[in-house]
């Protein structure tokens, strides 16, 4: 591990982190209304909207039914957008990934700095929703409380590989691809919006491979204050998995194309 990712600093991480956020706080509006405004406008519309007839699902009305599954969804696609163009334009246009590694700042640091600073994005648009959400009593038990910390495995879990694909690759046209065929099949038949069970069954295993259905597991189980499907501990294991492996992935590879 250590031969693949240098010595990680605390330093040079937080330096890295502390770029990306200065960074943000020039261009933040840009990205406001995607980030906050669309998923509490979606949550509206389709949950109360929709929801209206649509009826209950497992003896939840539809709007608190969806909540949690938005809430994982929310984290997931800004974690997969924010690891796609910004990661290779560092890399190919603005090359500061280069700049950076003529400095003590090392692999590990990079892209765990950057992981930082997707945390950082996803929390905050999460905790906007899940205050929004709450006005409207869709949260049901204390255990709401825990869907920060299921948002952030999700994040991490799909920042990471997102990031590691981004690093190799030198033509921004791959972003569609994943887009197309990663993000929204995932966001559609995740269980976000409708029960993975009325799925076909030779169609369901494609869902669980998924991390974002691991926490809208997580989160519905939370929110509704019931218990899911499979254990709370090997949905955390799976993220906590698809995370590391996704990171090493990363760290691979920065430094592969950092080698140019």
């Amino acid at each position: 591990m250590a031969s693949l990712t240098g010595q990680v600093s605390a330093r040079s991480t937080l330096a890295v982190l502390e770029r990306a956020l200065v960074l943000y706080r020039r261009l933040w509006t840009a990205s406001a209304f995607s980030s906050f405004g669309l998923p509490v406008l979606f949550l509206l519309s389709i949950g109360l909207g929709v929801g209206g007839y649509v009826g209950r699902i497992d003896g939840a009305d539809y709007l608190s039914w969806i909540v949690p599954g938005v809430l994982a969804s929310t984290a997931f696609q800004m974690s997969i957008g924010e690891c796609t163009y910004h990661v290779l334009g560092d890399f190919k246009w603005a090359r500061a990934y280069h700049a950076m590694r003529a400095t003590p700042v090392q692999i590990g640091d990079m892209v765990c700095g950057w992981l930082l600073y997707i945390l950082i994005r996803a929390e905050v648009g999460v905790l906007v929703f899940l205050a929004v959400t709450s006005l409207f009593g869709a949260l049901h038990s204390p255990w709401a409380l825990v869907t920060p910390l299921v948002c952030a495995l999700v994040a991490l879990a799909a920042a990471a590989p997102t990031m590691a694909f981004a690093a190799g690759v030198d033509n921004d046209g791959y972003f569609a691809l994943v887009f197309r065929f990663v993000m929204i099949p995932a966001s559609l038949f995740s269980g976000v919006f409708f029960p993975v069970e009325q799925m076909p069954a030779l169609a369901r295993p494609l869902a669980y491979l998924s991390p974002l259905w691991h926490g809208v597991e997580l989160n519905r189980s939370a929110t509704l204050g019931t218990a899911p499907s499979w254990p709370v501990a090997a949905h955390v294991a799976y993220l906590l998995a698809f995370a590391a492996a996704g990171t090493l992935w990363a760290f691979h590879a920065f430094r592969k194309r950092l080698q140019d």
